[in-house]
């Protein structure tokens, strides 16, 4: 949980043994002791009142530092990801940058995916690298070329997506682990994509796990916030001690969540809650019409390559099939041209072209010349005939028949137009 130890609406009872829903759903969320209300109040208020000077009412006195609804979002997160300490952000990058900020210092090292999110690439190497950190992208789906990137006694995070955005690759979380931490660095997984109803990092040994959670979690378009989650007994990085003076990476990310204060507001902590209670159901849908969609792109003569872990002919596939119970709702593809990738994007009905994804709707969208244009010219470019589809819980017929009319409108070399 956040900043915040005993909040009144913590959980009166062990929910460690239940499933994923029954956490997602009750976790930090018993009824209001005052009303009775099954639904955790949205607690709009900026500070507390306080039984004598120094006596903090149930731990809150001002809600940068704890807000109950907030704190209640924090506990059902580590419930969800099997963690000992949730931390609620503004937005994904909020929460990236908070991490950061809590585990490097002027002259560390990092090793990020060689195609991760545009964003978490920009803010590391044009935030971060002018403060003196330094970053080698390595191929994360390669453990033999992520441990030729780490830098001895200098690498003190290993930053890792799976599967990562946009290109899909799969990356062995429990390997990455062990040479993360056979070189005294930090293991983060970025888990916007899986979802931890999907996937587990911290059960695979990481140390931290990161969202946006205006994703999948949030689930509907309608609210933008970050997490971090930290593995019980999660230490900062060989040598590193914190700046409450002690080792635990939780201790510091509190610490920096709370100094730098880009937290989640009460409003947006309730739509995300609310989200989180319908993950599962949302993913398995996501989830088999991705499969679905990858499949029949596979077959279509105006598509040259899918790139869907679900696919054996997916690189990852195994280790995918290993670590994740199924293999999310993002597909990506490509055209054999830019002009034709453009196109598609452009023809859609029932995908909306649009950033962002793991909403209900169905989205589409060119990386190259949006969410990763920030990468252009770099060694994490992506090609610029990929599509990337995030596909949504629609009919499956109104799904393919989408994609079928805009291949079709876009031509390629499947067709004559």
């Amino acid at each position: 949980m956040g900043s915040v130890s005993t909040p009144e609406h913590a959980t009166t009872h062990d929910l460690t043994s239940a499933g994923f829903s029954t956490r997602a759903i009750h976790a930090g969320q018993d009824p209001d002791a005052t009303t009775g209300a099954v639904v955790p109040p949205i607690y709009q208020v900026s500070t507390y009142k306080q039984d004598g000077v120094g006596g903090l009412r149930n731990g809150y006195e001002y809600s940068r530092s704890g807000n109950p609804t907030r704190s209640a979002l924090e506990e059902a997160l580590a419930a969800v990801e099997g963690g000992a300490s949730g931390f609620a952000f503004a937005s994904g990058l909020a929460a990236e940058d908070t991490l950061l900020r809590a585990v490097l210092r002027p002259g560390d090292h990092v090793v990020v995916p060689d195609d991760a999110y545009g964003g978490t690439y920009r803010l590391i190497a044009r935030v971060f690298g002018p403060w003196g950190v330094e970053h080698t992208p390595a191929d994360l789906s390669d453990p033999d070329a992520v441990l030729a990137a780490i830098e001895p006694g200098r690498t003190k995070l290993v930053w890792v997506e799976t599967p990562t955005n946009p290109l899909l690759g799969i990356a062995d979380i429990a390997v990455l682990a062990a040479h993360a931490r056979g070189a005294g660095a930090v293991l983060v997984v970025d888990n916007t994509f899986a979802t931890p109803y999907l996937q587990q990092p911290l059960a695979l040994g990481a140390d931290v796990v990161v969202h946006s959670t205006t994703k999948y979690i949030g689930g509907h378009s309608d609210v933008v916030g970050g997490a971090v989650v930290v593995a019980d007994g999660a230490q900062l990085p060989v040598g590193l001690t914190g700046p409450t003076g002690t080792t635990s990476l939780a201790d510091a990310v509190r610490f920096h969540q709370n100094a730098s204060g880009a937290v989640a507001g009460p409003f947006d902590s309730w739509l995300t809650l609310r989200g989180l209670k319908t993950l599962a159901v949302r993913m398995d849908r996501h989830t088999a019409n991705a499969q679905a969609v990858a499949e029949h792109l596979a077959a279509h003569p105006a598509v040259t390559e899918v790139i869907y872990p679900g696919l054996e002919s997916h690189p990852g596939h195994e280790v995918a099939a290993r670590q994740m119970r199924a293999f999310g709702g993002m597909v990506s593809f490509r055209t054999g041209s830019e002009e034709s990738a453009v196109a598609v994007c452009g023809a859609t009905r029932v995908f909306t072209l649009a950033e962002s994804l793991g909403g209900v709707e169905s989205l589409v969208e060119h990386p190259a010349r949006m969410t990763h244009g920030s990468v252009a010219g770099t060694a994490l470019e992506v090609p610029a005939d990929l599509v990337r589809l995030s596909v949504g819980i629609e009919d499956l017929a109104d799904l393919l028949a989408d994609l079928d009319q805009a291949l079709a409108q876009a031509g390629g070399p499947g067709h004559d137009a």
